[in-house]
């Protein structure tokens, strides 16, 4: 079932952002989630992704592709090949929910991410923990030095806002910012030409 419920999201949302940007809509990125399954010898992700960017005509640099680290590390060498075929073709690659796998960190160097997003557990107490803050603070600058762009998922507060400020995190997301929206609603947030620079 996770197979095809995959294929529809990745069609319907590069479906859907070619016609926003055919509305005059800023220019966004959509990011899909990759399940295990897909990932798999047995599956083949790129055809389907190519066949998807020919049939909607979406340019490939508003795709993004998240993979959590603990899939990643499953059959490491096909992972690394495919991951490469998108990192060519500009589709962003991400790894989520980093912190919370198994992953080598001399697979990682070798696979073509662009982003990592710290998973909420580490957020949540970022501003009373002193350990969950050290580990973010750990994977930024690590991630910093592999030329990689950080996110921190699951921000509520201000204070985890600016603490996350501090330590130079990139970029986050959460419900500080908002919450997962009807698509009329999402389309007047985008018409919102001010609302995305009044949350910086």
């Amino acid at each position: 079932m996770i197979i095809p419920i995959g294929e529809m999201v990745l069609r319907s949302g590069c479906r859907q952002n070619v016609i926003w940007q055919n509305m005059g809509l800023p220019f966004i990125t959509v990011a899909v989630n990759v399940s295990l399954k897909q990932l798999s010898r047995h599956y083949n992700l790129s055809d389907l992704v190519f066949q998807v960017l020919y049939e909607t005509q979406i340019n490939a640099k508003y795709l993004e592709l998240e993979l959590t680290e603990s899939f990643c590390m499953q059959n490491v060498d096909n992972t690394i090949s495919l991951l490469r075929k998108f990192s060519y073709m500009d589709i962003l690659i991400t790894i989520d929910d980093f912190g919370t796998g198994y992953s080598s960190l001399s697979y990682l160097k070798h696979l073509p991410f662009k982003k990592l997003k710290i998973d909420r557990s580490f957020v949540k107490d970022i501003t009373n923990n002193h350990d969950d803050l050290t580990i973010v603070k750990t994977i930024i600058d690590m991630a910093h030095n592999l030329r990689l762009k950080v996110i921190a998922e699951g921000v509520e507060t201000h204070g985890q806002l600016e603490t996350l400020r501090g330590l130079d995190c990139d970029e986050v997301q959460g419900f500080l910012f908002g919450k997962p929206l009807p698509e009329e609603e999402f389309i007047e947030l985008l018409k919102e030409e001010n609302h995305f620079d009044n949350l910086q």
